[in-house]
């Protein structure tokens, strides 16, 4: 089994922890986010594991195959599309199991960002072009780099 962690931080006190645990060919990306306004936000793998410049330097989301911005369970999406965290009484707590990133071979994100967003991923059905880009999911709350553990 592989495993990886992710230390999430941000602005105005946003600050959470990630695992992840692949086993075969599924990923379980299980964590706590805390400091969220109640509701659902963009949880997206973007392409660089650069925060230099906060969470702006993680680039776009994880897109080798230069596919448009989907839902997680849609055929057709960006590798790093992983939709929707809910927050309730600002913490959202969540586990979400994909087949599509991994923590080996070609779509491994190890090395690379999570962002939580502060607004609702719209999985590219929001109706313009900004939305088959980043499911107009809004501003980057907090970011951080995927990085191994035991």
């Amino acid at each position: 089994m592989a495993k990886a962690i992710c230390v999430l931080k941000g602005t105005e006190n946003v600050e959470g922890v990630v695992y992840f645990d692949q086993e075969g060919d599924v990923v379980t990306v299980k964590g706590t986010i805390k400091g969220l306004k109640d509701g659902l936000h963009g949880f997206h793998i973007h392409a660089f594991g650069d925060n230099t410049n906060g969470c702006v330097s993680a680039g776009p989301h994880f897109n080798p195959h230069g596919k448009n911005h989907a839902g997680p369970q849609d055929q057709e999406r960006h590798v790093g599309d992983l939709g929707n965290i809910s927050a309730k009484n600002n913490v959202a707590e969540f586990e979400i199991k994909d087949k599509v990133i991994s923590l080996t071979g070609p779509h491994n994100i190890v090395g690379r960002t999570v962002v939580v967003h502060d607004k609702e991923d719209d999985l590219g059905k929001g109706g313009n072009d900004e939305s088959l880009v980043t499911g107009n999911a809004g501003g980057r709350l907090a970011c951080g780099v995927i990085g191994i553990r035991q």
